[in-house]
């Protein structure tokens, strides 16, 4: 295949991705995600909108002083303030990217930006060129391409072609268009605009009609040779084109579009699994690709097929994507040798500390199960290390009581960091609740609580079940996790994490307020 036929993976998790709602990371959880993006080997990485706050561009600038390979990008408005912050954040990098984006169509030129196109086509060129004084590797985003005018959507993109423009990216912003419609905008483009030759075509499309990957697919028939994508299709409203879904697309129907990419598809998988446990972002079991039914055969003639022959109802195999059909891989008596390399081998990179705690924890689980599957050890493992605040309060011991004609009661034990233990007991509309409520008594933060799930992580009667608990306190939602084979202790733990990063913020004087501005972007 020549360099024409491959597609460059253009990965925004880390910004459109996080613009989810509930769905931000901290530095340290960016970081994790930035080096998981590093090893399924995109092609850029789209670290974040360093204008927009302070811990925007710490990101961006992290990113860009630690992760070597992809290119590290910046987002920024034409706009000479947030062009110059976004190439401050990305200095460290080896290689960087600044992407500046305005608006073009009729609706956004006069009820956002109150422009005219006159104004539109100077503010485009003079981002583009103030950009390119920074690096050499610019992308310019017309915003809401799709519903843009053609014969303006061309001037602007050869305008910004003529500045020095290396990428055009021409974004669904709203996820409006057609994919017939989409790919004749491509189409239009490499006929009309002079120069079109010389950059790359770039297709940036959201999901609000369940149609962002056939849109970037459409693109790619018309020329397209990069795509912006998340993992999990996570981003704003109902999200982005699905990076693990058009690189699948790509890689099963090689033979239609005759393209290819240079990611690392064994590990779309455990990317996945890593995205969702630090957003809290749950992917629907009937998922493509990563989802848990995506090869799940319970028809009895579905499985017939697959036992005859695995072609007849799996167009790829599970291996292809990082799964496997049995992932049992450690034991009791398994050292720290071979958990490390398991870690590795599941995308974990882990420091002498996170590795002693992680085999302290495994140790005490391998007590519990008799088998240990994948599963249990990426879900033990991101328990641990998204944890790394020092803790003000640790679980001990508790007891619940609970049953018909039962009033639910809950006796709890916690350790303060000083040494103190403390108890005292509750009732709650169930075991779990009146947990929750005694942990608030003793430690006296009074959080609302605003969503609790569990799950299985793995299979089996012993199965580790995965609490997630999301609580508000003083505007700000605090999100927690922890696993065990007994769902209340899970809760408890997962409890207790969300009132270490309460008492963390509190202890470290860290505002509480709500961030409240917004700024419009792709």
């Amino acid at each position: 295949m020549g360099e024409n036929n491959r597609v460059i993976i253009f990965d925004t998790t880390l910004r459109d991705g996080e613009q989810s709602p509930g769905a931000s990371m901290n530095l340290e959880e960016k970081l994790e995600v930035a080096r998981a993006l590093r090893d399924l080997r995109v092609d850029v990485i789209e670290a974040g909108f360093p204008i927009a706050s302070p811990g925007d561009f710490e990101a961006v600038q992290a990113v860009a002083r630690a992760i070597e390979g992809p290119i590290i990008c910046g987002l920024a408005r034409c706009r000479p303030e947030d062009i110059d912050r976004a190439a401050e954040a990305l200095q460290p990098a080896a290689r960087k990217r600044i992407h500046v984006f305005l608006a073009t169509s009729a609706i956004h030129r006069e009820f956002k930006l109150r422009m005219t196109k006159e104004e539109i086509l100077r503010w485009a060129v003079e981002g583009v060129k103030r950009a390119k004084d920074y690096c050499e590797d610019v992308e310019f985003s017309p915003e809401d391409a799709a519903r843009t005018e053609l014969d303006f959507l061309c001037e602007v993109v050869e305008k910004a072609i003529e500045a020095g423009a290396t990428t055009i990216n021409i974004p669904d912003t709203v996820g409006y268009a057609m994919p017939q419609q989409y790919g004749q905008i491509f189409r239009y483009l490499r006929e009309h605009v002079r120069g079109i030759d010389k950059v790359v075509l770039s297709a940036h499309c959201h999901d609000d009609l369940g149609l962002a990957v056939a849109n970037s697919l459409a693109a790619l028939l018309e020329g397209a040779r990069q795509v912006e994508c998340t993992i999990n299709g996570i981003g704003e409203r109902a999200g982005n084109c699905a990076l693990e879904e058009v690189v699948m697309a790509l890689k099963v129907r090689q033979d239609f579009f005759g393209l290819t990419t240079q990611i690392d598809t064994r590990r779309l998988y455990p990317t996945s699994r890593l995205v969702s446990t630090i957003t809290g972002l749950q992917v629907q079991r009937n998922k493509a690709i990563v989802g848990q039914n995506a090869f799940a055969h319970e028809a009895g003639i579905h499985q017939h097929g697959i036992l005859a022959h695995q072609a007849t109802y799996e167009i790829m195999k599970p291996e292809d994507v990082g799964r496997s059909s049995s992932d049992l891989v450690l034991g009791k008596h398994s050292g720290r040798h071979a958990l490390r390399a398991h870690a590795e081998r599941l995308g974990y990179h882990l420091g002498e500390e996170q590795l002693d705690r992680v085999f302290e924890a495994f140790k005490r689980l391998a007590d519990k199960k008799k088998t240990i599957y994948d599963a249990d050890l990426q879900a033990l493992i991101e328990g641990i290390l998204h944890d790394g605040r020092p803790e003000m309060w640790k679980l001990v011991a508790f007891h619940t009581s609970a049953g018909s004609g039962v009033i639910p009661t809950a006796a709890v034990c916690v350790q303060r960091a000083d040494g103190q233990q403390f108890q005292d007991a509750a009732c709650g509309d169930g075991p779990i609740d009146a947990v929750f409520r005694t942990l608030m008594r003793i430690t006296g933060i009074a959080a609302q609580l605003r969503d609790f799930q569990v799950r299985s992580v793995s299979q089996g009667e012993d199965a580790q079940g995965e609490a997630t608990v999301e609580a508000e306190y003083r505007g700000r939602l605090y999100r927690g996790r922890a696993t065990s084979t007994d769902i209340i202790e899970a809760g408890a733990l997962a409890f207790v994490s969300v009132l270490n990063q309460i008492a963390w913020r509190e202890h470290a004087g860290v505002s509480t307020a709500p961030v409240a501005e917004t700024i419009s972007q792709p």
